[in-house]
């Protein structure tokens, strides 16, 4: 994908987040129920900080346009394969005093909490799940999967929390939201995608507790827009890597960010529990294939060689007869471990009249050092075989524990529209679904060029 398309794409995931943003601005003016209004506010906060991960990202193509247009090439060296990575059955436990939780004394503490969890530009949010005393774990049944992320991945989790308060009233919302937003579509477009990226920035920054995200410059913000209803505050956060990544239920410490005395403070323990899983592109497709000749480089007769048609997938070389066999899923012929400290290099063989070059494969099989030889019918193939090989060990190298096995993904179950219910906190909320005369929203993309076109400009 070039540049100008890369440009494109990531300003139409802009515009779809400016639009949502708007959508739930109008939502939360319009609630006349508490949780409706937990929920608009929920999907305000993910869709600030899904706008200023997009502007982040636009800042750092830029900077690679830069550099490229001043001779600075990307560099050749190898890269490994991306992949999936799944967070499910996240739990956070709770640690009330004894007097809240085994007496039910004093005032009930109530919090609506949910989970914004990052990976890259890639953002999802949970549930909104109700907590008081009355439970002592937090639980989150959502099954989250990031595609194409890099070995290096950094999945950072926020715990967000608001203090929920027994008497709703549909006025404290304020009429300026009604006015305002209602004749919001009259304005002009590009003073709307500007007040949303700067709503964006300053909304996270108050949302972490002062801490702007990469890449933001928090302006000045409407006190209007400060007092939009709910407010969801970070109460703790982590972030998980490729060594945190285990096939079962795994614990992980959390970093605090609230203390007793904030009106959204829960008694947290101070760790989460969740499952980590992650699929290395190379463990679930082959790398390539084709017909070879394979031979132990340990044989007498060097010349002999047996013809096969080989597949490279998850951690083997796997040889069969012929591709039929392949097809019918009979088991191989020989299957060469390709391992993290598999040695690839090549030979040239002089003698040959076509020059041809050798691949020597350095591996271990039941403690044994074993080196085989695989030879192509051509030099191109020599080569494109020579390169998967060694891209294979280099990413499976990168991805450490997670090509040991190839780990199971739970697809993720139909999101609900409805609270999820844990003990007896949880009731269903009856939403209106009733069809609503969808509101002509005018093409957004020549303003937010115009408007990063001055940002960028006053950002070198």
């Amino acid at each position: 994908m070039n540049n100008n398309a890369q440009d494109t794409a990531v300003l139409q995931h802009i515009e779809r987040e400016v639009r949502m943003r708007e959508g739930a601005c109008k939502l939360l003016a319009a609630c006349s129920q508490r949780e409706q209004a937990l929920e608009a506010s929920k999907s305000l906060l993910t869709c600030n900080a899904r706008i200023l991960a997009l502007l982040s990202q636009l800042q750092r193509m830029r900077k690679v346009q830069i550099l490229q247009s001043v001779g600075c090439r990307p560099s050749d060296d190898l890269v490994p394969c991306t992949g999936k990575v799944a967070l499910s059955d996240l739990r956070i436990p709770l640690m009330w005093k004894d007097s809240e939780y085994f007496k039910n004394k004093g005032e009930l503490h109530r919090c609506a909490v949910f989970c914004l969890i990052q990976c890259g530009t890639e953002i999802h949010d949970t549930d909104l799940v109700m907590v008081d005393r009355t439970l002592t774990d937090i639980c989150f049944e959502d099954t989250i999967i990031f595609n194409e992320v890099s070995a290096g991945f950094q999945l950072r989790v926020e715990l967000y929390s608001s203090c929920v308060v027994d008497e709703f009233s549909p006025g404290a919302i304020g009429s300026w939201r009604v006015s305002r937003l209602g004749g919001s579509l009259g304005c002009s477009s590009g003073k709307k995608i500007r007040a949303a990226f700067e709503s964006a920035a300053v909304c996270g920054s108050i949302s972490s507790g002062g801490d702007v995200r990469s890449g933001s410059v928090p302006p000045a913000l409407s006190p209007d827009l400060l007092t939009l209803g709910p407010k969801y505050n970070l109460l703790a956060h982590t972030t998980l890597r490729t060594e945190h990544v285990r096939e079962g239920f795994k614990t992980h410490d959390l970093s605090l960010s609230a203390t007793e005395d904030n009106p959204f403070w829960l008694p947290l323990y101070g760790s989460m529990c969740c499952c980590l899983v992650a699929q290395p592109l190379c463990m679930i497709q082959p790398v390539i294939s084709g017909q070879i000749k394979i031979k132990l480089s340990s044989e007498e007769d060097c010349n002999y060689s047996e013809t096969v048609y080989g597949v490279l997938k998850r951690q083997a070389l796997l040889c069969y007869q012929s591709q039929d066999d392949l097809e019918s899923e009979d088991n191989p012929l020989l299957e060469i471990p390709i391992r993290k400290d598999t040695v690839v290099y090549t030979v040239t063989v002089d003698r040959d009249p076509a020059n041809c070059q050798n691949i020597y494969i350095n591996t271990q099989c039941q403690g044994e050092d074993i080196t085989y030889v695989l030879t192509t019918y051509t030099l191109e193939d020599t080569q494109r075989w020579r390169e998967a090989l060694c891209q294979h060990i280099y990413s499976m190298s990168h991805w450490k524990q997670c090509c040991d096995n190839l780990m199971k993904i739970q697809m993720p179950s139909s999101r609900k529209s409805v609270m999820t219910k844990q003990g007896s906190l949880y009731h269903e909320i009856a939403t209106p679904s009733s069809p609503r005369k969808q509101t002509e929203v005018p093409d957004l993309s020549t303003d937010i060029r115009s408007l990063l076109s001055t940002y960028y400009k006053e950002s070198y």
